[in-house]
């Protein structure tokens, strides 16, 4: 069981993830919390990445304060632009193949001011 810093519960093993707010499941939910995901801690970075991945290179995209949703529907027309697979994992943003810069100046062309890291 974890509890946050306010002494909330925010995870059991009987129901999963719960609301800080009103102690409930997340989809029980009656205190009007948003649903989102936690604003990011800084800007957005794009890196590449080979480890653990066979010797393959992952672009990454890391900081995005989007929801869920929003962010598998960034990370198909991310994909799209550079031609390749990838997917979102815990927030993050995983495109097959070196397309850093490409990926930067989609996310720029979105509106999102994004930033090299690494590399």
């Amino acid at each position: 069981m974890k509890k946050n810093a306010t002494g909330g519960l925010v995870y059991s093993t009987a129901v999963g993830r719960t609301c800080p707010g009103c102690r409930r499941p997340l989809a029980e939910c009656v205190c009007g919390r948003p649903k989102s995901a936690p604003p990011a801690a800084g800007p957005v970075r794009v890196s590449r990445e080979t480890k653990g991945r066979g010797g393959k290179c992952v672009t990454l995209v890391k900081g995005l304060a989007l929801a869920p949703d929003a962010l598998t529907d960034l990370g198909k027309r991310l994909k799209a632009a550079c031609g390749s697979g990838g997917t979102v994992k815990d927030g993050v943003i995983e495109v097959q193949g070196d397309h850093c810069d490409r990926v930067v100046a989609a996310l720029a062309a979105e509106g999102i001011p994004a930033k090299r890291a690494g590399g």
